[in-house]
């Protein structure tokens, strides 16, 4: 499994979502995007409804009819109902089961770094756990030793 920490700083989070949105979907997996708040889960929503004046990235959410179809899957919990082999935990919050993913991505800010730390100090030692950390440096993402 991979484990990516994603610390935002200048990008809004739904701004980083699409980011990892059209890279999955690029790369052929379907995508699970989890966050506890509706309000949030909307918001990411219609940023990947409005992603490109030409284009869009269909998403849905988890109780909606035809769950099981969309590409990018819009929930309050680890349940990948669309079969998404990667996840965005939106809110910064560290779910069990998001283990389970083949790559797994943790969106926090500056209020979530305390909490980011105790993820990543979780997952030490573990071989089966690839971790890497990225942060913004000069307008775009750089991976962190």
């Amino acid at each position: 499994m991979q484990l990516d920490f994603w610390q935002l700083s200048r990008d809004p989070l739904e701004k980083v979502v699409v980011l990892i949105a059209e890279r999955t979907l690029n790369a052929g997996e379907h995508l699970l995007v989890v966050a506890e708040d509706a309000a949030q889960r909307e918001a990411i929503g219609r940023a990947l409804w409005e992603a490109k004046p030409d284009a869009f990235l269909a998403n849905g959410e988890a109780d909606a009819p035809h769950a099981a179809r969309q590409p990018i899957l819009l929930s309050a919990a680890i349940q990948p109902l669309n079969g998404a082999r990667y996840a965005v935990l939106a809110d910064g919050a560290w779910r069990d089961g998001a283990e389970s993913f083949a790559r797994t991505f943790l969106l926090f800010g500056d209020a979530g770094v305390e909490a980011a730390r105790a993820t990543w100090r979780r997952f030490d030692g573990r071989e089966e756990v690839e971790r890497q950390y990225y942060a913004q440096e000069d307008g775009r993402w750089a991976r962190k030793a």
